[in-house]
């Protein structure tokens, strides 16, 4: 009899210990050990699991960056590139519309329009998005990026850099 209670005891302690549930700060540093090693599947899950257990916790931004970053990098196995920087524009544009007060915000929408200009080819979407940053931040340090980015958008690397010797020509 004193075994079984015994038995009975320890099950319920580890299913307590199991349940007990995670922090923020848990998660978003379990993310970051996960994505030192390259363990792309673990670091998502960890980072998902804090956006969608704390959304309105000061790591949501941090962790949302990390994802898509993570997408951006097509570091997810299985799944088509496109796919993955059409998901990384998603969760950069998430935090612009989720977290507007955040320090991260800047940066989210930049990338949002950085990734459709540059990796996607969709210059329409790229332009709203480069527009809509430099209307809502004008004195951020990424606007002058901004404005590059909207003049040079669609070119070579050879054209941009003619063009740029022609203006010095001037």
């Amino acid at each position: 009899m004193k075994y079984i209670l015994g038995i009975l005891s320890l099950s319920a302690l580890l299913l307590i210990g199991c349940s007990e549930k995670k922090s923020s700060e848990d998660l978003f540093n379990e993310g970051e050990k996960y994505l030192e090693e390259s363990k792309i599947p673990e670091a998502v899950s960890s980072y998902e699991t804090l956006i969608n257990e704390y959304p309105n916790d000061k790591l949501a931004p941090d962790a949302t960056a990390r994802l898509a970053s993570i997408y951006q990098n097509k570091q997810v196995k299985n799944i088509p590139e496109t796919q993955s920087l059409l998901k990384s524009v998603e969760l950069f544009r998430s935090i612009y519309d989720k977290y507007p007060e955040s320090n991260q915000a800047p940066m989210g929408l930049f990338m949002a329009g950085f990734v459709e200009a540059n990796e996607l080819n969709d210059y329409d979407a790229a332009t709203k998005t480069y527009n809509l940053f430099l209307k809502t931040f004008p004195d951020h340090e990424l606007a002058t990026s901004a404005k590059e980015e909207l003049d040079n958008m669609g070119l070579t690397p050879e054209e941009i850099l003619k063009k740029n010797i022609a203006r010095e020509q001037k």
